[in-house]
């Protein structure tokens, strides 16, 4: 292979380098796969196993045109939080266990939902789409789902252990811009596994910590890194009552006695569906720029793919949370690997699926992912969570959105604001609407409202815009959460510039 050839989708390597390729894709969505389930209070190892399994449905709802990788989505974890908070609030006592079901099947319903988007698009193009959630709308609800996050930070993961959490953020920033080509990209993993390595020399020398214990949910003494459940004998019966995790085997059964969260039925309530449709139109503009970005790494018009890859999408996470696995999404960072090996083959991607499976079967692997420290959380979140936020300012300076024009900026500076500051709407004592979802429906509502009522000179200077996906390709699209820059300019050939 020279230097100005590429490998197209529907070729491959030899086997042996396919597999080393598919390896490198496994390493680059490792990290936000399995943070972000941890965020979430789901199993990271079953996360992992059914991201590998999304992924080669994905691929055979593709037809293998669109080379992605599905990981662990971002965009739920607002809505997440949110859900978690209402059933603390009615019962404290609940531990992840019992708020996982709901979780699971909420963002169920709305893995249908984002299924029927793309079956729509398909048929009916994605006009529709552009006009319900213009650029001004999408970037509005990408930037209140990052924001409402901040008190997560702030209440949850820094006070855990504030001095890792301030060195993995500054390791983090300064590998995602100083690291170039593909280490850069994995920033967020490398973060993590600095700040791992750092929490268990912090205990060999300083000892116990007294912070803040999400697990006991009360400050008091503990380890900041503790592997109980790495080190125990298979088998053996923990202080908690569980059993200890094996090398070898599916994922635990969520047993909320004991607080193991692993597979489950999911269970349904409107009021936490309400709390995470928002994350819908995140997917919808990351998936559409993901899309659009391969199309153009590949050359080939994958606009006829636009809606089977949304709808792909969206079947990944029913399957998934269908047994109390996370979302998923495509990731930027395996779009960065392509853009930089030049090799776009669907069999890396069915490598890198395979190779998540077999990990999925290591519960021993789960626990060790488990035993992250809540520093090291503290760290990545403060980074992603603000990036998430950011991004929606990416989508309107991309699409050239006119704040001088109040129909752009009144309706959306009230939504936004709403969502960030937790603000509540009380109907019932039941039913409750509040942040991410009530932020949503006041950004979308309130500009259609606006745009009626509009005189046409400001309905002219606000049509025209569609989303775009960046000079070269969106960079860390909403659900991802993505650990740092797609890539640079400087790290593809000139051929693969989008024009201006």
């Amino acid at each position: 292979m020279g230097p100005t050839d590429v490998v197209a989708p529907d070729e491959r390597l030899s086997w042996g380098k396919t597999v080393g390729l598919g390896a490198q894709h496994v390493v680059a969505m490792f990290g936000a796969t399995f943070v972000f389930p941890l965020i979430m209070g789901l199993n990271p190892q079953l996360a992992i196993m059914m991201s590998g399994i999304a992924t080669i449905c994905f691929l055979l709802i593709v037809n293998g045109k669109v080379p992605s990788y599905l990981g662990t989505s971002a965009s739920f974890v607002g809505g997440v939080v949110a859900i978690g908070l209402q059933i603390k609030a009615s019962n404290p006592k609940a531990n992840a266990a019992v708020i996982a079901p709901s979780v699971t099947g909420a963002i169920l319903v709305a893995g249908v939902v984002l299924a029927l988007v793309g079956v729509a698009v398909h048929y009916v193009g994605s006009a529709v789409v552009h006009k319900v959630l213009p650029p001004v709308v999408t970037g509005a609800v990408v930037m209140l789902i990052g924001f409402n996050l901040a008190p997560v930070v702030a209440t949850i993961y820094w006070p855990q252990d504030q001095w890792i959490a301030l060195i993995v953020m500054v390791a983090v920033i300064a590998m995602s811009v100083g690291l170039r080509g593909f280490i850069g990209r994995i920033a967020i993993f490398l973060g993590l596994i600095l700040g791992y390595v750092l929490s268990w020399l912090f205990d060999r020398g300083f000892g116990q910590i007294t912070s803040y214990n999400a697990a006991a949910g009360k400050v008091d003494t503990h380890w900041r890194v503790d592997w109980t459940k790495v080190t125990c004998t298979p088998g053996t019966k923990l202080a908690d009552g569980s059993a200890c995790p094996s090398w070898l085997g599916f994922p635990p059964h969520t047993d909320a006695a004991t607080g193991v969260v692993g597979w489950h039925l999911p269970s349904f309530n409107i009021t936490f569906i309400l709390l995470v449709l928002p994350a819908v139109i995140a997917l919808i503009a990351e998936n559409t720029g993901h899309v659009k970005a391969v199309a153009e790494m590949t050359g080939a018009d994958l606009d006829p793919m636009m809606g089977r890859a949304i709808a792909a999408d969206g079947v990944g996470t029913v399957i998934a949370t269908s047994i109390g696995g996370s979302p998923t999404t495509t990731y930027a960072e395996n779009i960065g690997v392509m853009a930089a090996t030049r090799v776009y083959s669907t069999a890396a991607y069915f490598v890198a699926a395979g190779v998540a499976i077999l990990f999925g079967f290591s519960p021993k692997f789960g626990a060790l992912v488990s035993a992250t420290p809540g520093g090291v959380l503290g760290g990545i979140t403060v980074v992603l969570y603000g990036m998430i936020g950011l991004l929606g300012a990416k989508i309107w300076k991309e699409n050239n959105v006119d704040f001088g024009n109040p129909l752009n900026l009144v309706p959306v500076a009230a939504g936004i604001i709403i969502a960030i500051g937790n603000t509540s709407l009380v109907f019932t004592k039941d039913f409750t609407l509040s942040g991410i979802a009530l932020g949503t429906i006041v950004t979308i509502g309130a500009y259609h409202l606006a745009r009626a009522l509009a005189t046409p000179d400001l309905r002219a200077r606000a049509d025209g815009a569609v989303i775009a996906v960046g000079n070269v390709a969106v960079e860390n699209t909403p659900g991802g959460e993505e650990s740092a820059p797609l890539y640079r300019d400087e790290d593809i050939p000139a051929e693969h510039h989008l024009k201006p």
